[in-house]
């Protein structure tokens, strides 16, 4: 069994591995880590704690992504967009439609939460996918069944970290540097680097909404999601766990939610509600009938099922919290089916409740019993970088006019709102407060101590309010490609993580990299990643570009011309920006657009990472 209770077979006996990175945890970040270093020519180990890759998308069934409402033509990285466009394909190449009949782009499960619902099972064939090129050419090996149990760190630098399988035999992994890409932030504890989890006080993190007291076993809750099919006919309900009663009153159990502001919100099942909200069950529908041919499929991911019995990250045994937390989505199951209020007046319906066309699907969960193989962890032990990003970030002011806060040293971007589910003892969503698009600096990647430590997930370094609008999809997988990069190129250099975050120019190195693999660390909406201007604009943009009108607005307007003062702040970040020994240009650029082609060509001839065969060595980083 996992530390969450799923039985995988043992990996391979040999017990000790070496790697130029280490790549610890499976799921999005973990993935987009390990391809990025492989791309940059690193040899990578993988390792999982379940049975599955891709954490949220797929083991905790979380598939239809939380994205922003730009995601389908900016906002994210190259490798993210391929991985939908796989998950597409896949629909594709079984019949769906190219596009939705109002010519949207394709939708598989038509639900409203995200602009791609899919299957778990789908999603995670697209993800091994895009991995299987850098396992065929050896550079990565993927170990599922293990989860760190002990490390060795000497002088603040991690030598090895073992981990261990069902059986309890054990894998000792060498690597000059480690990735954190853990659902819970397991590894920080382990190597001793320093951490939080749970609420911080406001006299900590300057948050006006932060407690006045530090709280560190309120943490949000884990949810176990259901795949429920809506068959033609009814059947058999689930049988009522143990807590039922108790659970139906005190989570409870409805379709109604309020909204950021605390008003009510009335959801029917099927049908829009008397105030124009969408049905509950399109929610989190992943297939949708009408479509694709066949039943409905809906992911049940709703605040009912939000597990706020116990504390998941610190539990002593967390097999119980997630029994629980199984249990919990059960019964809302069984309320579902019996006493949940019906759209319609179908005979035999007792007072007009219960739909037992509702069933659980083991075939779309891809486990036995139709609930998630994993629990959805939103919150993680979060590691106490050398920047913390905090909800003051982040938040809408009138000074940032449509970005947040500005970082020069920003890896990677994101944008979604500061979304805090029930945490422990509290069943209630508290917050969900719009923010600004936003970017995450190096420094909230790496900590003091262990050097050679990187953050590749949902621990880098934020507050747990802040943490809300980090732990989604995008965000996540943006969070490990830049990881994944910057370990690389740390390898290259034999030099730490830490070192390397630390150093002007070796930031600048890491984001040229990014910015050539169409990984965005800057908010420019209108120069898309197969832009051949991609690269020039969005390091522009993070070194103090944005200016007069250019700060007015997302999109930049690359044709426009530039008014006097944003040509000399273009000129300047131009200038910053490109690599040794190359000239600066012989006129001042009149449009942004010129100005990043100029930086796009100057990069795309000297800054393109030569990948290393797998046989190179080097000696240890420092």
């Amino acid at each position: 069994m996992t530390a969450w209770g799923v039985a995988v077979a043992s990996p391979d006996p040999r017990a000790e591995l070496d790697a130029d990175v280490l790549v610890v945890g499976g799921g999005l970040g973990g993935c987009a880590a390990a391809l990025a270093a492989c791309e940059a020519g690193a040899r990578v180990v993988l390792t999982e704690e379940g049975d599955r890759l891709g954490g949220q998308l797929t083991a905790q069934a979380v598939s239809c992504p939380d994205e922003h409402p730009l995601v389908e033509h900016t906002g994210t990285t190259r490798a993210y967009a391929a991985l939908r466009e796989r998950i597409r394909a896949a629909y594709r190449a079984q019949g769906a439609p190219a596009r939705m009949p109002d010519g949207a782009p394709l939708n598989p499960g038509d639900g409203w939460v995200s602009r791609l619902c899919a299957e778990p099972g789908v999603a995670r064939s697209a993800l091994e996918g895009l991995l299987a090129d850098q396992r065929a050419a050896g550079r990565l090996e993927v170990r599922r069944g293990l989860w760190p149990r002990d490390a060795r760190v000497h002088a603040g630098r991690i030598h090895s970290v073992t981990l261990a399988d069902a059986s309890g035999s054990a894998v000792r992994v060498r690597a000059e540097v480690v990735c954190e890409a853990t659902e819970a932030g397991d590894l920080l504890t382990l190597v001793g680097a320093p951490w939080s989890v749970g609420a911080e006080a406001r006299a900590d993190t300057g948050e006006r909404d932060a407690p006045v007291e530090a709280a560190p076993t309120r943490t949000q809750a884990i949810t176990v999601p259901a795949l429920l099919r809506w068959r033609a006919e009814p059947s058999e309900p689930l049988a009522a766990p143990a807590g039922y009663r108790r659970w139906r009153a005190s989570q409870p159990f409805t379709l109604a939610q309020p909204d950021a502001a605390g008003n009510p919100r009335d959801f029917r099942m099927s049908r829009q509600s008397p105030q124009g909200l969408p049905p509950f069950w399109t929610y989190r529908r992943v297939r949708a009938g009408w479509l694709l041919g066949g039943e409905d499929v809906s992911a049940i991911n709703w605040p009912s099922n939000d597990a706020v019995d116990a504390d998941y990250v610190d539990a002593l045994d967390r097999r119980a919290v997630v029994a629980g937390a199984r249990d919990l989505t059960r019964a809302f199951v069984r309320w579902l089916q019996t006493e949940c209020p019906r759209d319609d007046d179908r005979p035999g319906r007792a007072h007009g409740r219960g739909y037992p066309e509702l069933v659980l699907d083991p075939v779309t969960a891809e486990t036995g019993d139709g609930l998630a193989a994993a629990p959805y962890v939103r919150e993680a032990r979060r590691l106490r970088g050398t920047q913390r990003i905090t909800a003051e970030d982040l938040r809408e002011r009138a000074g940032w006019r449509v970005r947040a806060r500005h970082h020069a040293n920003s890896l990677a971007t994101g944008w979604y709102p500061l979304d805090v589910h029930g945490r422990v003892g509290d069943p209630h969503t508290t917050w969900n407060e719009p923010t600004r698009p936003f970017q995450v600096p190096a420094g909230a990647l790496v900590g003091t101590c262990p050097s050679n430590l990187i953050a590749a997930g949902k621990a880098l370094s934020t507050t747990q309010l802040a943490q809300g609008s980090h732990r989604v999809h995008p965000v996540e997988w943006a969070v490990g490609e830049a990881a994944g990069t910057a370990a690389a190129l740390a390898v290259r250099r034999r030099r730490t993580p830490l070192r390397l975050l630390r150093d002007h120019e070796a930031v600048l190195a890491v984001q040229r990299r990014l910015v050539l693999r169409g990984a965005p660390i800057a908010w420019v909406s209108d120069v898309h990643a197969e832009d051949p201007r991609f690269p020039g604009a969005q390091l522009l943009a993070a070194h103090g570009a944005l200016t007069g009108r250019l700060a007015e607005d997302l999109a930049a307007a690359p044709d426009r011309r530039l008014e006097a003062r944003e040509a000399e702040a273009v000129q300047a970040a131009l200038l910053a920006c490109l690599p040794g020994g190359q000239p600066g240009p012989d006129r001042t650029p009149t449009t942004f657009g010129d100005a990043s082609a100029v930086l796009a060509r100057a990069l795309t001839a000297t800054d393109r990472p030569t990948p290393r065969s797998v046989e190179d060595t080097h000696g240890r980083i420092r």
